[in-house]
């Protein structure tokens, strides 16, 4: 059964509601120190990421290629298309023993409007140890098919969860 008419989360003091991001979606610039984690080890760290903002979902960062340590990001096989962001290209990440499959992706030539997303990669925070946005620890935005990442600074409810497809 779909929820069809959700209710939005009331934002408090410094949160957002991720029902008030537009669609299609908005690309701005982030200050936040972003930090990924894998095998044991930091594999990128930023303060210089894009947040990608769509209605009900929680904000998706992408780093730039040159905040990822030299050697962890690998391409792979399989391709997936944006209405909003044009064909995306998958990437294993590799640390400390340890391979993410298909835990990142790119848009090597992004759709107009979304340009500023090329040489940017985005990944899925429950696919590697942790994701960090300014010290917090990030939690993976449900579902598993969307790569949001929640933090305390946003309220959903977001898509992905149960009942949430035909949002």
């Amino acid at each position: 059964m779909q929820r069809r008419h959700p209710r939005p989360g009331r934002p408090g003091p410094g949160q957002e509601s991720v029902w008030d991001y537009p669609r299609p979606p908005r690309v701005e610039p982030s200050e936040a120190l972003v930090v990924v984690e894998l095998g044991g080890t930091t594999v990128a760290r930023t303060t210089r990421s894009l947040r990608v903002l769509e209605t009900s979902h929680p904000p998706t960062y992408y780093l730039p290629r040159a905040a990822f340590v030299p050697g962890v990001l690998r391409p792979t096989d399989g391709s997936s298309f944006c209405e909003w962001k044009g064909a995306a290209s998958y990437l294993d990440l590799v640390a400390g023993g340890r391979t993410a499959a298909r835990a990142a992706w790119t848009y090597p030539d992004p759709s107009p409007g979304f340009e500023a997303l090329r040489d940017h990669v985005a990944l899925y925070p429950g696919l590697v140890d942790r994701c960090l946005v300014d010290g917090e620890v990030v939690e993976p935005q449900p579902g598993g098919f969307y790569g949001g990442w929640i933090t305390s600074a946003v309220v959903g409810p977001f898509k992905g969860e149960p009942g949430t497809w035909g949002w």
